[in-house]
């Protein structure tokens, strides 16, 4: 039996967590806020309250190359720096890719180790 794993949220960072967990033969289970992934990556014309958030016009300040996954490259026909639209693109080709949403719980918030449904 594999040993379960608890990410919290379904960002950069969580979702390379995940995909190391599967690597790794582990069940993770990845409890996201929101009802999407990308993080603070996602840009929201209103910004939720606890949520950081971006600007509508932000670029990324750092190369494709040295952006991305190092065992899953950015498509060739992105450029080389990116809008944040084309980074969350990226991220959801990732997730699609590697089987991930599978393992993300969406509008959960977690509390001292215990999750709950977000309220509406």
């Amino acid at each position: 039996m594999a040993k379960t794993v608890a990410v919290i949220g379904a960002g950069v960072s969580g979702l390379i967590s995940l995909k190391c967990c599967v690597d790794e033969g582990l069940e993770p289970t990845c409890f996201e806020r929101t009802e999407d992934i990308g993080g603070l990556w996602r840009f929201k014309e209103s910004v939720e309250d606890g949520r950081a958030s971006i600007y509508k016009s932000v670029i990324t300040n750092t190369s494709k190359e040295m952006s991305c996954f190092s065992d899953f490259p950015m498509p060739e026909d992105f450029p080389n720096f990116l809008h944040n639209s084309k980074l969350l693109e990226y991220f959801r080709i990732f997730a699609k890719k590697f089987d991930l949403l599978r393992y993300i719980q969406f509008q959960v918030f977690v509390l001292t180790g215990q999750s709950q449904p977000c309220e509406q």
